[in-house]
């Protein structure tokens, strides 16, 4: 059985963050969300982490926040650049925008032979989210085409400051992904209920338990040759744009789509945050603390 490997995309850090030196310390002793990320893989059982980072911010990085976890865990970087395409293509003059979330998965190709899990740099997950990820991928050690991704409850996703984003899963009677249906402007109204408005304009409510995809996947290597070959074909769709983007969700919908490959939808009770807004700052801080306080993380992680 296979250790699984974490994959952590912060290719975008450096931009969202206005540079590595203003990482914000959330935690009772200044640890960022990325740092509960890596202590809750350790404890799930992940072998390895995998960064996705810029040439930019290389040096601070590796000073800042891969020092920190010598001797806990392997780790590798690996980089994100626009320019990093198939042979025949190029950048469009005037982009900047970087290419999206599975462009960024696919840069650890040569550093993964192993099944792997993908998260976002600054979303804290949940301990129980990465062990229910991490034991479903040691299961997969020989598998292929057999994917996987934790389904976050929509009412453990919500901001306090604002309405959200979220893709939210269509599953079958066996709880396997058919499709994810990005909504914008998802709220609890008033009368505590959570709602959105559809393409027509048309209020719809969620059940609180309804599996929302906060970009926790699983996968076997293979899903690299997947991404190849539809990074060319998007690339063919979009060439000359200057904001379309690669992202995860459009792969894995092709794949499901196409019945090449089947993604299980895991369900998990932990809440997810993050700082969507500033305002969200504070709140992000008090549920760290109570959880520091309950025992669920010691009060220094590294």
């Amino acid at each position: 059985m296979k250790q699984p490997t974490l994959l952590v995309l912060a290719a975008g850090m450096g931009s969202r963050y206005g540079g590595l030196k203003q990482l914000d310390g959330l935690g009772p002793s200044g640890e960022t969300i990325m740092d509960y990320s890596i202590f809750d893989a350790i404890r799930a059982g992940f072998g390895k982490v995998v960064f996705v980072i810029r040439h930019t911010f290389e040096a601070d990085f590796r000073e800042k926040i891969l020092s920190k976890y010598e001797g806990k865990i392997p780790v590798e970087v690996v980089f994100q650049e626009l320019d990093y395409l198939p042979e025949g293509f190029s950048v469009p003059e005037g982009r900047e925008k970087p290419w999206g979330t599975n462009h960024a998965l696919m840069m650890a190709s040569r550093a993964i032979q192993e099944p792997f899990a993908v998260i976002n740099a600054d979303d804290f997950y949940g301990r129980a989210s990465y062990q229910v990820l991490a034991d479903k991928l040691k299961s997969l050690s020989e598998a292929t085409n057999t994917y996987c991704m934790v389904g976050y409850r929509v009412g453990n996703t919500l901001s306090e400051s604002g309405s959200v984003a979220r893709g939210v899963c269509q599953v079958d009677e066996r709880n396997f992904l058919t499709g994810v249906v990005e909504r914008t402007a998802i709220i609890r109204n008033a009368a505590g209920q959570i709602v959105f408005n559809d393409e027509h304009g048309q209020e719809v409510t969620l059940d609180e338990r309804t599996p929302v995809s906060m970009n926790m996947w699983g996968f076997t290597p293979d899903y690299f040759k997947h991404s190849d070959a539809q990074f060319v074909d998007f690339l063919k769709a979009h060439e000359g744009e200057l904001k379309s983007e690669f992202f995860i969700p459009l792969v894995v919908n092709q794949l499901v789509e196409s019945g090449q490959a089947t993604v299980e939808v895991l369900d998990t009770p932990a809440s997810w945050f993050g700082v969507t807004y500033a305002a969200d700052r504070d709140g992000v801080v008090a549920k760290i603390k109570a959880l520091v306080e309950a025992g669920e993380y010691p009060s220094k992680l590294f």
